[in-house]
């Protein structure tokens, strides 16, 4: 696919840099380098600048990265990200901090913003599905990973061989066990996401719980011993009860909530008779182009698009304007 990396997360070029990984006194040095950047994740959100002329109901303009030099952070305990084009590094971690006030919303869309006194007025932290499509590539692809990876050390505190308490090491990159020895690594869990097709139509369905009206493609785990094809054909016969034939890749998305990779894929269905598995999904229905396009429109009387910045958008997006290829 031509256009596979312009989508959300995917990518940015940035140099990881994982040579300095294992390098103390190097890190050391880069962490008081002046141009050196860090950004601050609060309960999975990643502090964002927002521009003090900016309604309310708009998403913030970006990530509101901190010189290492600030109150709010410290070396001990940083995930390193990589550098930047001019030797400066970008490091990550997460602030520990209980503000008062209402509860945090907890649904499918949080819209809620929390302003740390420590920190400037036009600086919030923010739910990362919110603010994705207001990021530069480079942005995302830092907020991406570090969300992924401090929610694994946030989760993955024990060591799963002997249950002792493991230790951060590698720059942020493994933890180790000080009892057995045993090293850990960040994990990724493979999803694939289909763009299922029967002639002139597209499958798509919904989950409980969603928005009403929203639909997106299928999606589901990939299984141990299973292959990407079999996955799609597998998932889309269990949620839909449709049988698909060929299948091919297109393009990946890293979905850090909390730590996937979204591997999209193009299949040809061979049935169109649609038996949904209600423990799955709550619908599926195949839609036109044209219906599709209402869609994104925002005319379509039933069917609200997927959310835009995530791949399932990007799929059919390209799907309509016939660039999959």
């Amino acid at each position: 696919m031509k256009r596979a990396e312009e989508v959300v997360f995917g990518g940015s070029g940035l140099d990881r840099a994982a040579a300095l990984r294992n390098d103390p006194e190097g890190l050391q040095a880069l962490w008081q380098d002046p141009r050196s950047r860090v950004l601050l994740m609060w309960r999975g959100k990643p502090l964002c600048f927002r521009a003090a002329d900016l309604p309310e109901d708009y998403a913030p303009d970006g990530l509101g990265l901190l010189p290492t030099t600030h109150d709010l952070v410290g070396f001990e305990g940083t995930l390193f990200l990589g550098l930047d084009e001019d030797g400066g590094g970008y490091f990550a971690q997460n602030l520990v901090w209980d503000p008062a006030g209402d509860a945090i919303p907890d649904g499918f869309l949080d819209l809620s913003e929390q302003q740390h006194p420590d920190l400037p007025q036009t600086h919030v932290f923010a739910e990362l599905r919110r603010v994705m499509t207001r990021l530069t590539p480079r942005e995302a692809e830092l907020a991406a990973t570090a969300r992924a990876v401090l929610s694994w050390h946030q989760s993955h505190g024990f060591c799963s061989a002997c249950g002792a308490k493991s230790e951060m090491l590698e720059a942020g990159w493994q933890r180790q066990c000080p009892s057995c020895g045993t090293r850990h690594f960040p994990r990724t869990d493979p999803v694939v996401i289909m763009l299922i097709t029967h002639g002139d139509k597209v499958l798509l369905g919904r989950s409980p719980g969603w928005p009403e009206g929203m639909y997106s493609l299928l999606a589901g785990f990939v299984e141990p011993g299973e292959t990407l094809e079999a996955a799609v054909r597998r998932e889309v016969f269990e949620e839909a009860g449709i049988t698909v034939g060929a299948v091919s890749y297109l393009s990946s998305q890293p979905w850090a909530f909390p730590m996937s990779l979204m591997m999209g894929c193009v299949g040809v269905a061979t049935s169109d008779e649609i038996k949904i598995d209600p423990l799955e999904i709550e619908d599926a229905r195949w839609l036109t182009r044209q219906e599709v396009m209402a869609s994104f429109a925002g005319a379509h009387p039933l069917v609200k698009p997927a959310r835009k910045g995530a791949i399932a958008h990007f799929l059919l997006e390209n799907w309509l304007a016939d660039t999959l290829g």
